[in-house]
């Protein structure tokens, strides 16, 4: 199988998995134990807070780990939202959030609260000069990704977290997409909080963490033992976060070698598709995007068809959102950026990582083009224009 959904998850490095093959069995201690295998556990644990640290630029006590990246979106939305309500009740976010931003706004309008969703316009990138117009004196809260898990745009975190920091308004960014693909410095992007999670930067399922700018207060959502600053209370998952230091360990080693090659496959494979197959459109930003990501709109094309049929070649690929591929309506993101629902429907999301090849890429323009040749020609909406 030629694996291309690294967006939605990736296979955990035989390094991290080496890593954490102790904390099964043998180091199975409790980090909040007194004794010597609680202790271990617990220098472990500190270990892999160290190293995420490293990885974003930020201090160890400021990193709270969590279950994924969903919950630290929810932990750092919420909790901002219940600590500061008696503040203000206005949150700012983009239109093109992650389902566990976008719902999670959603969910606070329902409780009383005011949210604004930012458009995109075309290429997928929040206007600045939007974001200032929109901000009132009851803007408690800024909450826009670092870059989109759909069509790779990365947004101007760094001026929004000045004008953030100016207007005294907590800003935080998911950064799932991004931690571990290119450079993340959280200070440098003037956030004051940060998700993201292992599993898409080699690491594990089912652990996360939350960077929390020191002096940031926010309300717990679950309540417990204490553990994590009370933010996320329950006995930590040592191998979990082991794992996940142990990736970002790797990440930030080969970050500046594996972006690089990474974008020439990607480029590699853009050019070859858009060159080869009639009527097909890069979704997104040409540069402004993640190393990794290629998505691709095709006239007349059904969307899950096409990944069917690339399956079936040994391609594994996707049409959008791993979280939202269950739904039947359009990509709520390229909706936003201005597509029409039936184009929308025809769009296929190519996400590479570090062990894919020229040769790969090579192979999947050649399925592409022949699967949307063949798609089209069943297609009672396909009408081929001939060359002149």
């Amino acid at each position: 199988m030629i694996y291309m959904d690294h967006s939605a998850t990736s296979p955990v490095d035989p390094a991290v998995f080496e890593a954490m093959k102790p904390y099964f069995v043998d180091e199975f201690g409790n980090a909040s134990t007194l004794y010597s295998l609680g202790r271990d556990a617990r220098k472990a644990m500190e270990n892999g807070r160290a190293q995420v640290a490293s990885l974003i630029g930020a201090k160890n006590e400021e990193i709270i780990f969590t279950a994924g990246g969903t919950e630290s979106d929810n932990i750092a939305i919420k909790g901002t939202a219940y600590r500061l309500k008696d503040k203000g009740n206005h949150i700012i976010t983009s239109a093109i959030e992650h389902p566990a931003v976008d719902e999670t706004c959603k969910y606070l309008e329902k409780k009383g609260f005011e949210v604004t969703f930012l458009p995109v316009y075309q290429e997928g990138i929040v206007k600045v000069s939007d974001l200032e117009d929109a901000i009132t004196d009851k803007t408690i809260l800024i909450t826009i990704m670092h870059a989109n898990n759909e069509i790779g745009t990365i947004q101007p975190i760094s001026e929004i977290g000045k004008i953030a920091r100016e207007k005294g308004i907590y800003f935080h960014t998911d950064a799932v997409q991004t931690v571990g693909k290119i450079p993340v410095n959280v200070e440098e992007l003037s956030v004051d909080m940060l998700s993201l999670s292992a599993h898409k930067l080699y690491g594990p399922k089912g652990i996360g963490a939350l960077y929390v700018k020191k002096g940031v207060r926010l309300e717990p959502l679950i309540h417990g033992g204490g553990h994590e600053k009370g933010l996320r209370p329950g006995t930590e998952n040592i191998a979990g976060i082991v794992g996940l230091g142990k990736a970002c360990e790797l990440a930030q080693k080969d970050l500046s070698e594996d972006a690089k090659y990474i974008t020439d496959l990607r480029d590699k494979l853009i050019d070859g598709v858009l060159n080869s197959v009639k009527e097909s459109y890069l979704n997104g930003h040409r540069t402004k995007r993640l190393p990794n990501n290629v998505n691709l709109r095709f006239t007349s094309i059904e969307g899950e068809s096409l990944v069917l049929h690339l399956d079936s070649k040994g391609i594994a690929a996707s049409t959008g959102s791993a979280c939202s591929s269950k739904k039947l309506e359009p990509s709520h993101v390229l909706m936003a950026i201005g597509l029409e629902e039936v184009d929308a429907h025809g769009s296929l999301r190519l996400t590479l990582g570090k062990e894919n090849t020229k040769e790969d890429i090579e192979l999947a323009i050649k399925s592409i083009k022949e699967a949307v040749e063949t798609l089209r020609k069943l297609s009672p909406l396909w009408c081929e224009v001939p060359d002149t």
